[in-house]
């Protein structure tokens, strides 16, 4: 392949080229999370059951992550551009059909075919950006790229429900289309593909490979998505599953590293800095989504706030990380260590996550919230954008596509055991201190027949019989002992997730402590 630089532009037309990978990064990400707020209408809708309607979500993410690491071996058979571009247009397309859909069935089709284009968008996107910039500004161009990422989850809930509640669900499909067009007008017109090797014959195709590819991580991403749904390992199907995707997995890394045309280059992973990143893109997916995931939640459930009021909160979050790009990216430029950068990053995320513990009630309002999530917002500036860059800091040419879409599968996959191990732990933990408070209020005991009695004069006082009255209190104090169960769940999930920050910091320290932009840089050049 020709140099890396014969890739990179300049003026109007690299930003143009920016602003049209990170809309299509955008789309596929605010897509992910957009739906959720849009399950209960959809369900209502098309009569559907909860586990009908819930794979909506779980076939867009299964897709997802199929086609992610085979993004770079797809760019080099079709083209870049040419892949590129067919990605935007089936993502498009698919989200018309989801929009019309008559039925679940339908819906579920067309998401995960929406899916398919999708996980093209993310991946390729982080290299075109990568690739239209020289590499002494690599570093700004994954703080572009990063911003995206980060937007993108705090962008869905608010914009999903406003969108809910003042059209219909099949609009969240629909706006899609319009940004959709535009970009593929103009990935046409401005993106470059590079001057791959010749592609490989039909007999040398790793079928077989992308066989195992689709299997082990497509049965992976139904156990995490259904994994809670189905109690885990007590389900023969989920064992099943885990059995199938474990052997998948065994014999897809044997396939790939004795296979001479691999379907995902596993080779690239002997560069250190692609594997170090593509290990702290697990955990920043994991803290990143396992985060975004639990305060929304929170204010939801015990609160009672709208989608949109939810989705709004995570704003300050957003606002400050951007603040922090510039900054972080001009540090990297000059050479600041990384691993400073990163481990600094986690300690204040762990702060963040101790100040979350002890901030939940049930009357926590908003305002509690503002600083929390200004401190969350700049250690994800300071964690996000060294550990991207790191992992493609140090590869050329065609290694840039597949490291980057072994990084963002491992971004992605944290995410879904995030949110997989979080919804298993509160679940769980709640039924836990339920029963711990339960224990405390004894039906025969003086306090409780006295909250009982209390709540029932207050009932009765607002004209309901004392039958009536007396079932009402036994319910609200039902409500109030589950509630209480459940902040005490949230506070858990904050700490661990800010020890799992924090047990990370020594490993960081040791593994990234020689790695700094400039050095990285100079020894590219010199190649």
């Amino acid at each position: 392949m020709d140099s890396d630089n014969s890739l990179v532009v300049y003026g109007a037309k690299r930003v143009i080229i920016t602003i049209t990978a990170v809309v299509c990064a955008l789309l596929q990400i605010v897509d992910m999370t957009i739906v959720n707020i849009a399950l209960p209408d959809m369900q209502g809708s098309m009569g559907a059951s909860l586990s009908e309607i819930t794979w909506v979500i779980t076939a867009y993410a299964i897709s997802n992550v199929i086609v992610m690491p085979m993004t770079s071996w797809l760019s080099q058979q079709f083209g870049r551009r040419n892949y590129f571009s067919a990605s935007i247009i089936l993502f498009t397309i698919c989200s018309w059909l989801c929009g019309n859909a008559s039925g679940i069935t339908e819906l579920i089709v067309f998401r995960f075919l929406q899916g398919i284009g999708g996980g093209a968008l993310l991946v390729t996107a982080q290299t075109i950006i990568t690739e239209s910039y020289p590499i002494e500004k690599r570093a700004t161009a994954q703080t572009i790229y990063v911003l995206g990422v980060i937007v993108g989850p705090t962008l869905g809930p608010p914009l999903g429900g406003y969108i809910v509640d003042n059209f219909s669900w099949p609009f969240i499909f629909y706006i899609n289309i319009p940004i959709g067009i535009i970009a593929t007008i103009l990935t046409l017109q401005f993106v470059k593909s590079p001057h791959y090797a010749e592609k490989r014959k039909t007999r040398d195709v790793d079928w077989l490979g992308i066989a195992l590819l689709i299997i082990s991580v497509g049965f992976l991403q139904f156990i995490l998505e259904k994994g809670q749904e189905e109690d885990w390992f007590n389900s023969a199907l989920i064992t099943s599953s885990a059995v199938i995707s474990f052997f998948a997995f065994y014999f897809f890394i044997w396939r790939e590293i004795v296979y001479p045309y691999p379907i995902v280059n596993l080779r690239v992973l002997r560069n250190k800095e692609l594997s170090i990143g593509s290990i702290l893109s697990f955990v920043l997916g994991f803290g990143l989504y396992g985060s975004t995931f639990i305060i929304p939640l929170y204010t939801q459930t015990i609160m009672g706030w709208t989608a949109f009021q939810a989705g709004m909160l995570m704003i300050p979050s957003t606002v400050f990380t951007a603040i922090m790009m510039p900054f972080v990216g001009k540090l990297m430029e000059r050479g600041f260590p990384f691993g400073i950068m990163i481990s600094t990053g986690m300690v204040i995320f762990f702060i963040y996550s101790v100040m979350a513990y002890k901030v939940l009630t049930p009357d926590t309002g908003s305002d509690a919230f503002f600083w929390i999530l200004v401190i969350r917002g700049i250690g994800l500036g300071l964690l996000s954008i060294p550990v991207t860059t790191l992992a493609l800091s140090t590869l050329k040419g065609v290694q840039i596509g597949e490291g980057a879409a072994i990084s963002g599968m491992l971004r992605q996959l944290g995410g879904s055991f995030g949110v997989a191990i979080i919804s298993t732990y509160i679940t769980r933990d709640i039924a836990k201190y339920r029963n711990d408070l339960a224990s405390h209020l004894a039906a025969g005991s003086t306090y409780t027949q006295n909250r009982i009695h209390m709540l029932t004069h207050g009932f009765q006082a607002k004209g309901m019989t004392p039958e009536v009255a007396r079932n009402s209190a036994l319910k609200l104090l039902d409500q109030l002992l589950t509630g209480q169960a459940t902040i005490r769940s949230y506070m858990d999930v904050f700490f661990w997730i800010g020890m799992m920050f924090l047990i990370c910091v020594p490993f960081v320290l040791v593994l990234v402590r020689n790695s700094k932009t400039k050095v990285d840089i100079s020894q590219m050049l010199t190649e």
